[in-house]
């Protein structure tokens, strides 16, 4: 069983992705500005407060870890601000995490980041655009900085997401011809991640979620 850093765990995929490891045995440090307000318990697990983009935080909470996943978000009243979180973080992550000597990571952007923008229709990339693009112009740098990287990374790039439980009926898409956006739950998209803390399946590649 591998011990696992969640970056973001109090809420959204992060959560779910602790709930996930360690339903399936993983040791779990979860890794949140309000981690000591985590609505879980258990033995394997362990609550660390910090800040994502604080290198010391950081350094800190790779101390002993296997494999990293980074779920950072933003709340909707942010999404017409400017966005720095995605990329400063990444750029505090990718080089503690070889300067550790930590290689796995598992970084959640979405459908709309890097090229798999190009996949969006045209009618639907104006709103895109309009609604999420300081997000996701973020999210672009984010990939960037990890795909620089000498990590073994994988890029979890799920659509639109819900709040429904794991059906495990989902597909991961990983050749841009087949990219498209669609729903998936966010239990679903922790399931992946933990089906795949070491499985070389999609590493160095980007990977699309949908039901």
């Amino acid at each position: 069983m591998a011990h696992i850093l969640v970056i973001g765990a109090s809420r959204g995929i992060g959560l779910e992705t602790v709930k996930a490891a360690l339903a399936a045995g993983h040791r779990v440090r979860a890794f949140a500005r309000s981690a000591s307000s985590l609505g879980i318990s258990a033995p394997e697990l362990e609550r660390f407060a910090g800040d994502a983009r604080n290198s010391g935080d950081i350094a800190a909470a790779l101390d002993g870890i296997d494999a990293v996943v980074q779920a950072l978000g933003v709340s909707v009243t942010e999404l017409f601000d400017p966005v720095r979180l995605f990329s400063d973080a990444t750029n505090v992550l990718v080089p503690a995490m070889e300067k550790a000597g930590v290689r796995r990571l598992l970084a959640i952007t979405g459908f709309g980041a890097g090229d798999s923008r190009d996949a969006i229709s045209i009618l639907q990339r104006v709103p895109f655009e309009l609604v999420f693009g300081r997000i996701y112009d973020d999210k672009d740098a984010q990939e960037m900085r990890i795909r620089r990287s000498e990590l073994d990374w994988t890029l979890v790039r799920p659509g639109v997401l819900t709040s429904g439980t794991k059906t495990g009926r989902y597909r991961a898409l990983d050749e841009p011809s087949s990219w498209r956006g669609g729903l998936i739950s966010r239990a679903d998209v922790a399931d992946f991640i933990v089906e795949h803390l070491d499985d070389a399946t999609y590493l160095l590649r980007a990977v699309v979620l949908v039901a």
